[in-house]
């Protein structure tokens, strides 16, 4: 039996699809007709974007199906008359509060994390690496070593120390003082810490969220990134582009830091995306981080 792979649709697909099949087969089954409610695209697009976030439309029609159940139990109890239109109040109403926000531009604001792209069961999506210092005789770890958590692989674990090993040996072209590593430990996160994560396509957020930390410049909240790295700093292809840039479009991410061998798997990605990002290909860790850092340091919280 031949296995067939969906990678995922983009924001207006979801909608399309919600409009011409999800929500009229909702509207049957709750009991009501066509004529009873109204939904409006911009609604249904806050359906798709504050309370799912998946490849598919499962999710999608569970709370389309909710929203209909509340509705029609209003109209039978005589605590609304047809037809309603669903409006945000409605929404919020029958589903709760916001689920799913776009928090980059907030996680983002300190040193020290970085935006990056993962391939999961579920499709593409969005990760956040975050890196922080401290003496080490305070670090768990001892003797300035580095601390790893989050579940990561075996794979991500060498990618952590390839990092690590990385910016500690290019400290002067990264403009990092060398004292910046005396007596020091080093913990790289990447929440969430109950979902096993492994993968080669972490290696060049792990740099920047490293080189932002000791730098001091904060990463791009626009910015997201993916791809693996060598001990020279070369930037290595990885799979799953399409899931990845989609995953960074619904996330609202609008820079997107590719390997420059993954240029030709742009053609897989919907023309709609494509125009509304910005596509940076990089072959070293240099050009990464030329796209991905701020200019200007701050006050690092570590």
């Amino acid at each position: 039996m031949e296995v067939i792979r969906f990678d995922g649709y983009t924001t207006s697909e979801k909608v399309a699809i919600a409009r011409g099949y999800l929500w009229p087969r909702q509207i049957d089954r709750s009991g009501l007709r066509s004529d009873e409610v109204e939904i409006s695209d911009e609604i249904l697009t806050t359906v798709t974007t504050e309370y799912t976030r998946e490849a598919g439309v499962r999710q999608l029609e569970r709370d389309l199906g909710t929203l209909l159940r509340k509705t029609a139990t209003k109209i039978a109890s005589g605590d609304a008359t047809a037809p309603v239109v669903i409006d945000l109040d409605a929404l919020r109403d029958a589903l709760g509060r916001q689920r799913f926000f776009q928090e980059s531009a907030v996680r983002t604001a300190v040193p020290g994390v970085a935006t990056g792209l993962a391939v999961t069961g579920a499709g593409g999506d969005v990760l956040f690496v975050e890196a922080t210092a401290m003496n080490a005789t305070a670090g768990a770890a001892g003797g300035g070593g580095l601390i790893l958590t989050g579940q990561l692989g075996d794979v991500m674990k060498e990618s952590a120390q390839i990092a690590l090993s990385y910016v500690r040996g290019h400290a002067a072209e990264l403009e990092i003082e060398p004292s910046a590593f005396e007596d020091r430990a080093f913990h790289v996160h990447v929440p969430a810490g109950a979902i096993p994560k492994d993968g080669p396509s972490a290696g060049v957020t792990m740099v920047t969220a490293l080189t932002s930390l000791l730098s001091g410049r904060p990463v791009r909240h626009t910015v997201g990134m993916t791809g693996e790295v060598t001990l020279q700093g070369r930037v290595l292809p990885i799979g799953g582009v399409k899931q990845k840039v989609l995953a960074a479009h619904a996330a609202g991410l609008t820079d997107v830091v590719l390997p420059e061998r993954n240029r030709g798997d742009l053609d897989d990605v919907p023309e709609e995306v494509r125009s509304a990002m910005t596509f940076h290909f990089a072959m070293t860790i240099d050009e990464v981080l030329g796209v991905a850092l701020e200019p200007t340091a701050v006050r690092a919280a570590a």
